[in-house]
């Protein structure tokens, strides 16, 4: 067998589906699972298809609601430095703020069926990673959309094998690109915006076939920005690399390895007044006796991640194993009320700057093991999900003037969770048509936790605390899935959903109290949906119901986070997504959502509705798409009183992108990308969200839309 072809079907078969299908029974053709690396389909910019347009697209083989996001799309669509959740924000049901502008802040905002972050899951090449925490996301300190392959919004708690903290609000899967099948060196360059920059360069070694069919690359690069918001800059570097080495005709080896750091000035969003007297796009200021002032707000992060995964086929049974780590951490001051309602003064002198510093830092080893055999036209599953993170934070009341000298202590504290989750499924084809997968998993989570906590900055005046607290839940799930056609599939789903508390409960006033009696979050899903694919057409739709008897919700009042138990909730509501090519390389593109919840307290941040409707034109070297998103009517945050009632409206984002490709611009270079990208065509700088609300009167705080933004980027292979 030659080389090259061995690789090929090595990488596209057993590294770069997004799902699985072991029995090669897909019966139709099905852009939407196939690998983005250099072997597959998104490399040839002259197949017309819907399927290859499709800003978004179900799969034939799923078993849920389920958006695939091509890396065709999002290297027309997003900046280099974008994050998964500019990328995810294209998706039915799903919602996206990034005020500071794409990739340019580290507290963006994502809800999925109203679900935020902390209720959903996020993993990367199948691996969850989470501050364990809260289960929450640091977005802007991991992966960046240059190093991309493909994005799947899962909205669904999956089957049994689908591992993670928070899987009942669905899961946001990223997958990092394949190694390109040729050696190139690419360099790029970025400018736009609040004077945006990215620069890089991207090295992949090509299919090295006197090395055993080696391939890898590794990107470095670096982005700054002076941000939407005023004085709201972010400068970050980031370094991926990716290497895979086959070790036989059916094993492979991959090793992963990101390095990120950044440092960012963030304001905590604006009052209503500031924005009404200072613009929409009102921040940080440049005054050293405000607690605004830029010197004094900045956060520096520090991240990585690894893992070194195997993927193997004996005989009947497939085997894929990843050892993984990844940390987080981050220093940051600010002052202690930036937007105004607290005045100046210190115990060391009443014109003083209070502020507060404070480090969160965290580092977590685990490893996922997925098995597979193969019976017949049949598959029985198992594997386990083993993670242990280590945790640590501290808060302290300052003196700014006098450089950060503490002025109390707010809180200390040391924890470690550990996640084990092993699974069961069968998935039973009576023939092959029918694929019915009945499964078991079992979430065992455990906390400890060891804290001097003192809620009022009185130097730890509240004592040591030390807990330790398992909750354990047993997970069934059913999955029936039908071939209706060859190119028409459908699909009902029932699971069970689980979420243990947040490490916060344990740091309230009354620990011991909040401790004993939460509980953890559960949830019944249930789930029918329909695909269709064809060339000319991709169409998916389904409807959901979601209850949850034991909501948690949290919201930001005088910058610290206040925790609810808001009971039962349910969500119900039906979704769909398509794509139809029309001919001579144009697409149209729509995306609607109904979302309704149901319960006694408001839940916040569930927009009623959402929708997106779009034109694409990809034909020969040029590729141009003009598509609106609109996000429905919704509350957010707290007003002065306490209340749950802020009604935000409708509204839509325009955005436009052109890609222009020259196979040879000179004798010495190739595929050269010129492209330029319009977001926000009309200008809409709206307050959208609520941001919190200030420390002393709990005035509310509010984030708005960046406005008109536009990029240019370039780049080319040598």
């Amino acid at each position: 067998m030659n080389k090259k072809f061995r690789f090929k079907v090595l990488v596209q078969l057993m590294l770069g589906a997004i799902v699985a299908n072991p029995s090669g029974l897909v019966q139709a053709y099905d852009l939407g699972v196939v690998s983005t690396g250099s072997g597959g389909e998104q490399g040839n910019a002259n197949i017309a298809s819907a399927p290859y347009q499709a800003p978004t697209q179900g799969s034939l083989v799923q078993t849920e609601p389920q958006s695939v996001i091509s890396q065709q799309y999002i290297q027309n669509n997003m900046t280099g430095a974008a994050n998964y959740t500019d990328m995810a924000s294209i998706a039915p049901s799903v919602w996206s703020i990034s005020p500071n502008g794409a990739g340019a802040n580290d507290n963006p905002q994502l809800s999925m069926r109203a679900f935020q972050d902390g209720n959903f899951n996020v993993t990367f090449d199948g691996i969850p990673f989470a501050d364990g925490a809260d289960f929450t996301h640091h977005v802007s300190s991991y992966f960046m959309a240059q190093d991309t392959g493909k994005v799947v919004v899962d909205r669904g708690p999956g089957d049994a094998s689908n591992i993670g903290d928070a899987t009942f609000g669905g899961t946001i899967a990223v997958y990092s690109k394949d190694p390109g099948s040729d050696a190139a060196l690419t360099p790029y360059v970025s400018t736009g915006s609040f004077n945006t920059h990215l620069v890089g360069a991207e090295f992949d070694t090509g299919v090295m076939q006197n090395y055993g069919d080696f391939s890898g690359f590794i990107d470095i690069k670096h982005f700054s920005t002076d941000g939407a918001l005023t004085n709201n800059n972010m400068n970050r570097g980031n370094m991926f690399a990716k290497f895979i080495k086959p070790v036989s005709d059916n094993t492979a080896i991959t090793v992963v390895a990101m390095q990120n750091t950044s440092h960012q000035n963030a304001s905590l969003g604006a009052t209503a007044a500031q924005i009404g007297t200072y613009g929409p796009n009102f921040g940080l200021n440049l005054d050293p006796t405000s607690q605004a002032f830029v010197g004094y707000n900045f956060d520096q992060f520090r991240s990585d991640f690894e893992y070194i995964g195997v993927k193997s086929r004996q005989g009947a049974w497939e085997i894929d194993n990843k050892l993984y780590t990844f940390a987080y951490k981050h220093d940051a001051m600010q002052g202690v009320d930036p937007n105004g309602d607290t005045p100046n003064g210190t115990i060391f002198g009443a014109a003083n700057i209070p502020g507060v510093t404070g480090l969160t830092q965290y580092r977590s080893f685990g490893d996922v093991l997925r098995v597979t055999d193969q019976i017949g036209i049949s598959d029985l599953k198992f594997g386990v999900w083993i993670d242990r993170q280590n945790h640590e934070s501290w808060t302290n009341n300052v003196d700014i003037s006098l450089g950060s000298t503490v002025t109390g202590i707010q809180q200390a504290e040391h924890s470690n969770d550990t996640t084990l989750q092993p699974y069961l499924e069968y998935v039973w084809r009576p023939t092959t048509d029918w694929a019915i997968t009945p499964g078991i998993k079992y979430n065992s989570f455990n906390r400890n936790y060891n804290a001097s906590f003192d809620p009022n900055g009185n130097g730890g005046a509240g004592g040591p605390l030390s807990y330790s607290k398992t909750w354990n839940a047993l997970l069934p799930s059913l999955d029936i899935h039908y071939y209706m056609a060859e190119d028409w599939a459908v699909y009902g789903q029932m699971a069970e959903g689980f979420l243990a508390p947040n490490l916060n409960v344990f740091s309230s006033p009354n620990p011991a109290l909040s401790t004993n009696n939460l509980q953890p979050q559960k949830t019944m899903n249930y789930q029918l949906g329909s695909v269709w694919k064809s060339r000319k057409l991709t169409l998916s739709g389904d409807v959901y119901y979601i209850t949850n008897n034991n909501q948690q919700q949290t919201t930001i009042v005088g910058g610290l986070p206040i925790y609810t138990n808001i009971g039962k909730v349910t969500y119900s509501g039906l979704e769909g997504e398509s794509t139809y090519y029309i001919g001579t390389g144009l697409s149209v593109y729509g995306n609607l959502s109904f979302n309704n919840t149901n319960s006694d307290i408001t839940v916040q941040n569930a927009p009623k509705n959402t929708a997106a409707l779009g034109v694409i034109y990809n034909r020969g070297p040029l590729y141009a798409s003009l598509i609106t998103k609109e996000i429905g009517s919704r509350f957010s945050g707290v007003d002065i009183n306490g209340n749950p009632t802020i009604h935000f409206g409708s509204y839509s984002v325009t955005n436009f992108s052109s890609t222009y490709k020259i196979p040879r611009l000179f004798e010495w270079t190739k595929n050269t990308e010129i492209q330029f990208q319009l977001d926000d065509l009309f200008n809409r700088t709206d307050m959208i969200a609520s941001a919190g609300n200030t420390a002393n009167l709990g005035v509310p705080l509010f984030w708005t839309l960046p406005g008109r933004t536009y990029m240019i980027n370039l780049s080319s292979d040598f």
